[in-house]
């Protein structure tokens, strides 16, 4: 008999999520908690990041960790990596969730905008890819999801510093699949087109929002936080095994019209 719906349950497995005390990042956490992973979340503030984790365990009666790292900081992400394996027992999963959105007309940005959108979007997800993958080698194993954008597929006018990093995110995610298939390790990308996240609360009820992304989506709807747990899931999984360098599109429909 083949397993079935068993090749989803991640009841053991140890995942990093980082971005992980808000937004998608925190959803897709709940998501493999409640199939029975052990998580830590990552974020910038100490705070949230224990607040968010303290919730986890209480609802899903797993290992929760808030830990706190600036993804941009090589010291500070080898030592979240170092800190999970000594903590939950090892690294199997690692979400790259944590991300900035700088918009304008290139004309009105700074080019120290742009870096900086660059250095946490591009850089900090490179340095956790680096940090998780000495273990995941050793063990022969590993499941790395990193989060692109429907803006590293398709252009969108004023996001320049964003489309650039989310481009970078989508091929880096196919080099490093290449680089590590022979290790037992996959991975993949998740492309999110318009989920209500804080970072696209501005422009929700805004008349660029109401027409480039509700008014573009073959749902004709905002995505909900829930909607992103199912993609997090599955490339997390067994069910995944044969899935790499691939990039999965959650958007509503938004880039096929």
């Amino acid at each position: 008999m083949l397993p079935g719906i068993k090749q989803f349950d991640l009841t053991g497995r140890n995942a990093i999520i980082t971005g992980g005390s808000k937004g998608l990042g925190e959803a897709m956490a709940a998501g493999l908690a409640s199939a029975g992973a052990n998580v830590m979340l990552v974020s910038r503030t100490d705070a949230e990041a224990k607040a968010a984790a303290e919730a986890i365990e209480v609802e899903y009666k797993v290992k929760a960790i808030g830990h706190c790292a600036d993804v941009t900081s090589e010291e500070q992400v080898n030592a979240m990596a170092a800190r999970c394996i000594s903590e939950l027992g090892g690294i199997d999963i690692l979400i790259t969730s944590a991300g900035i959105n700088i918009r304008g007309a290139i004309a009105d940005l700074t080019f120290e905008q742009f870096k900086q959108v660059q250095d946490i979007n591009v850089n900090g997800i490179w340095l956790c890819c680096k940090a998780v993958l000495p273990h995941m080698k050793e063990k022969k194993s590993g499941r790395i999801i990193n989060l692109a954008s429907t803006l590293g597929i398709v252009g969108l006018a004023n996001r320049t510093p964003y489309t650039a990093s989310k481009g970078a995110v989508v091929n880096m995610t196919r080099g490093l699949a290449l680089e590590v298939a022979d290790c037992g390790i996959t991975v993949n990308a998740i492309c999110p087109g318009p989920f209500l996240t804080a970072m696209n609360v501005p422009i929700a009820d805004t008349e660029e929002g109401k027409k480039f992304i509700v008014g573009a989506t073959a749902l004709k709807r905002w995505g909900e936080l829930r909607e992103i747990q199912g993609a997090a899931m599955y490339l997390a999984s067994d069910a995944a095994s044969y899935t790499t360098g691939s990039m999965l599109v959650v958007d509503g429909g938004w880039t096929c019209q």
